[in-house]
Order: C-alpha cells, then structure tokens, then sequence
C-alpha cells in the first residue's frame, strides 16, 4: 500500500544516511580513540585542563558527553511541543542540522594544544545530532499510514546504516593508507576524517531540507505556552504511571539498566583504548564487529521475546550485560582478542535491548491517543539515565586515579538493579505474554 508520495519517504530516509556518519565514526570509533591519544600524558596522570580545572582525560570526556545529554533531555520536551503545534520542524531540523555538522567539521582544527575547542565541539555536535532526531522522528506519522510506519523507520535504518559504514570505510582508507593521500601521522587522517563527516552529514541533508513538507500545524493549538506544554505532558504522564505499576515498575528497571547499556556504548573505545592499551586499528575492528552483530541480535531477540515474553528475554538480556561487565573488567591490557569477544557478545545483545526496550514499553503503555507525550517521557528518562551513567563513569574514573575497572563494575551494579526490578515487574504483571 502506498501511504504518501513515495519522494517524501526516499528523502526522509537520506537523513538517517546523511546523519548515522556522526554517530558511528565520531561518537564509537576514531574521535574517542583520537581523543585519547592527543590528550593523554602520563607523566601527568594523562590530566588535562578545562574551563580552569584539571581533569583526567577520559573522565572530561564523560562529562562533556552527560553535559551534552542532559541539555537535550531539558530541551527535549519544548522541542517536542514545538514539533507537535508549530509546523514548521523543518526549520529546526536545518537548524540543529546544521550546527552540529559544522561542530563535527570544525573538529578537524582540534588537537592536544586545543582541548577546550575539541570538548566545546563535541557538545555541540552532540546536542545538533540529538536534537535534530526530534524533528526527523516527527516527519514519520505524517509521511507513513500507521500501518506502514514500521516498514518506513526501518528503511531509514538500513539506509543509515549502509551510508554510515561506507564513510567509515572511507575513513579506514584514509587512516591506512593515509602515505596515498599525503598524510605522514594518523592524526592528520583522523582529523580530515571528522571534516568529511560534518560535510558527508550536511550534505545529504540537503536531500531531505529540500524536498520534505515544512509539516503541519496541529489542529488543536496547546491551551499552555508552546515552551512549557512539554513540561505539563510529561508531568501528565507522571501522575499517571501512579495508576500504572507494571508500567512504573518497568519504567524504572528500564531507567537502572539502560544508564550501564548507553554508558558501556559511549565509553567503550575509550575504555579499550586507555585502559587496556588496544591500538587503534584494533579498536576500530572492535567496533564494527559491534555493528555487524547489533542487527542479527536485534532479529534473535525479537523472536524469542515473540515465543517467551519480553520482560523474561530482556532479564536474559540483562544477565547477559552483568557477565560482559565482569568480563571487562578482567580483560588483561593488550587483550586484544579478548576483547574482539566481548565486542560480539556485546554487540549481539546492544542491538536486542535497545528494540526490545522500546517495544515494551509500547505493549506496557495504556490504550491512548496521547503516544507522543508517553514517548516523550520515555525518552528523557533515557537521556537522563545516559547523563547520570557518564557522569558516574567518569566521577569514579577520577576517584580511581585514572583507571577505568572500578568505572565498570559501578555499571555492573546498574544492570543488577534493573535486573532486580524486571524480576518484579514480572511478578507484578498479569500480562502473560509481556
């Protein structure tokens, strides 16, 4: 069935192709391992100034990144109100677009000598990236009959996921066989290599900003101010998880062991660059044995959830996270293979949790016509559960003295909370099937 112009859902698509660059090559492979190489000076505790404050390299890493996230998950609300009401999102989505391709691009000027930009930079991207997925996110009921909307989210998927890792490759060429192109250290590559992701990003955006709708105002204005209506949905769902306690339950198992599963994605090349002294081709390796497996575990646990229940396969999930915690933090320095096998085990359950996680919640929600704010508040308890995750990485990376195992375990003591608390949502759950 043909749902709307089959242009709109083509171009759509293209922003995830244009976008996925930012997520795969600066936020999981080189920009940390780079980051960490420009940064680390041993004979100063690998500590690096910033704002007046010396920190330990990896842990203002963290910092930045949980600085980024919770400015998202404040802004979050009002851009979702702004999407719902304006009708003009694609004005926003060039917007943040475009600040967080130009911060990825300017990357290329940040070094050891410029600590300061590189983190200021990294910020921004990150918060252009997340912000501008509100408003792609949004374009999906409006292009795709509901029926056809899982069809549509999982073409932009597969073509993110194709122009992610075609860049990368790029990059890899680029960092390789960087005497072809000139380059006498790896920096060098891995500096033009974040300058192609800001213009590989903003450039097929231009797909998308061009040809998609400005969108649709809603038919009923917000009775609140259209910055604070956010706010006011997500404190209506507050009060209605009280009447919800499978819901609530789950909700909070799901905030404890996504804070140890977005943490372990975002500081796992610098935990296995730092701590564990992995080289960077190894690292990128890691990583994209990550990707390759994320998709078929993805489909695994769809279909034993579909046969056992989800709450049950996604405890199976968790235990699963709690060995990979334990494993990491016994992996000795320079192990490298050990590593490649917590990168498979690590990437077949990243990809289950994550599809998994959100599908319950979808099953677990009240019968409503109000998705977007459930969804909403579903996703500022991610962005918060990533804030206090970073931040607690970090703080204990700096406690420690630098060393990253103690980080670890802490994570392992998420997942055991969420596993705690899933064993009694399922108690509490009459729903069989869940």
């Amino acid at each position: 069935m043909v749902t709307t112009n089959k242009k709109y859902v083509n171009a759509w698509s293209m922003y995830d192709w244009a976008n996925s660059v930012y997520n795969l090559v600066i936020t999981s492979t080189m920009f940390p391992a780079y980051y960490e190489e420009v940064t680390k000076n041993e004979a100063n505790h690998n500590e690096v100034v910033f704002l007046g404050r010396s920190f330990v390299n990896t842990a203002l890493y963290n910092y930045a990144l949980g600085f980024a996230f919770l400015v998202v998950a404040i802004m979050s609300p009002i851009l979702s109100s702004i999407a719902d009401y304006k009708g003009n999102k694609k004005s926003f989505l060039r917007f943040f677009c475009t600040i967080g391709s130009i911060a990825c691009s300017c990357l290329y000027f940040f070094d050891g000598e410029h600590v300061s930009l590189g983190i200021i930079l990294l910020v921004i991207a990150c918060i252009g990236y997340w912000s501008s997925l509100v408003f792609y996110n949004s374009y999906l009921p409006e292009i795709a009959a509901e029926e056809d909307q899982d069809k549509v989210s999982a073409k932009g998927f597969t073509m993110g996921y194709i122009g992610s890792v075609l860049l990368q490759v790029i990059c890899f060429v680029l960092l390789f066989k960087k005497e072809l192109f000139g380059f006498t250290t790896a920096s060098q590559s891995l500096q033009v290599s974040f300058l192609l992701v800001g213009v590989w990003w903003l450039a097929f955006a231009q797909i998308p900003l061009s040809i998609l709708p400005n969108g649709t105002p809603a038919a009923i204005r917000p009775q609140n101010n259209v910055l604070s209506n956010g706010f006011i949905e997500l404190k209506k769902v507050f009060s209605q998880l009280k009447e919800l306690p499978i819901l609530k339950k789950y909700l909070t198992a799901f905030f404890f062991y996504n804070m140890g599963v977005q943490t372990v994605m975002l500081a796992a090349t610098l935990y296995g660059k730092s701590e564990l002294n992995i080289p960077v081709d190894n690292l990128i390796i890691a990583i994209l044995l990550i990707q390759l497996v994320a998709i078929p575990g993805a489909i695994t646990m769809s279909k034993l959830s579909a046969k056992f229940g989800n709450l049950q396969v996604l405890s199976a999930v968790v235990i699963i996270w709690i060995g990979c915690c334990i494993a990491g933090y016994l992996i000795p320095k320079n192990g490298i293979y050990q590593f490649y096998g917590l990168a498979v085990v690590v990437g077949f359950v990243m990809g289950g949790i994550q599809s998994l996680s959100r599908s319950t919640y979808a099953k677990l929600m009240p019968e409503t016509k109000d998705t977007t704010s459930f969804f909403s508040f579903f996703d500022v308890t991610e962005k918060i559960a990533i804030v206090i995750g970073m931040f607690s990485y970090g703080y204990i990376t700096e406690l420690a003295g630098g060393s990253q195992r103690n980080s670890i375990l802490a994570l392992m003591s998420f997942f055991v909370i969420g596993l705690f608390l899933l064993i009694k949502t399922i108690q509490t759950s009459k729903k069989s099937h869940l």
